[in-house]
């Protein structure tokens, strides 16, 4: 027998999930699993809890797409991840549902676009390295990056839309001067929480 299990999220203590949590159980969801998470996507004790409950022809449900991912990378990654498992995925406010045919197609044009823009990113930085490299600054790879270079790593990195590995391909550096640039960002900003090294 299939279960409907639903999943809501509140950035802050102050906030509250009942809205969210209100919606799911109307919609036939037997459980509803709350996380409170600040910051960028980190560890969601809850979440993971979710996610050992569901079983193959299970659908989790979500109030709205960003309570599952906060890009389109990462939403696109979690809902391949549930699709390979066999359970079903729907959000109420966008009527999403991949149990139907108009759903999936939906996850797959997502897909489509979460690529298409990887891609724009990976050749606006190569074609800046390329006009750089044409103006006269050859050499290996370089040993640092500029300000826009670490902002652009950083977006990447908490929007979790490529690897350590992948930002340092694109950006033409190492993973070591990835990590260095973001940790030196970090301790240059408001104190947060550490996070796992991707």
């Amino acid at each position: 027998m299939s279960h409907l299990l639903g999943y809501a999220r509140v950035s802050t203590s102050d906030q509250d999930a009942s809205l969210q949590v209100d919606a799911l159980k109307a919609a036939g969801c037997y459980r509803v699993f709350v996380d409170t998470v600040s910051g960028a996507l980190e560890h969601r004790p809850e979440f993971d809890k979710v996610l050992d409950q569901l079983r193959p022809g299970d659908t989790l449900v979500v109030w709205r797409l960003d309570r599952l991912g906060r890009s389109i990378r990462h939403l696109i990654d979690q809902l391949r991840a549930l699709d390979e498992r066999g359970v079903g995925f729907r959000s109420l406010q966008e009527t999403i549902d991949t149990t139907s045919s108009g759903g999936r197609l939906v996850f797959h044009v997502f897909a489509a676009l979460a690529e298409f823009e990887r891609d724009l990113i990976r050749e606006r930085t190569n074609a800046g390295l390329a006009a750089a490299r044409a103006r006269g600054r050859t050499g290996g790879r370089p040993s640092s990056l500029s300000p826009a270079q670490i902002k652009a790593a950083r977006r990447m990195y908490e929007q979790n839309e490529m690897t350590v590995a992948q930002i340092g391909d694109v950006l033409g550096v190492s993973r070591t001067t990835i990590y260095r640039a973001l940790n030196r960002q970090s301790t240059q900003a408001v104190p947060r929480r550490s996070r796992s090294a991707v």
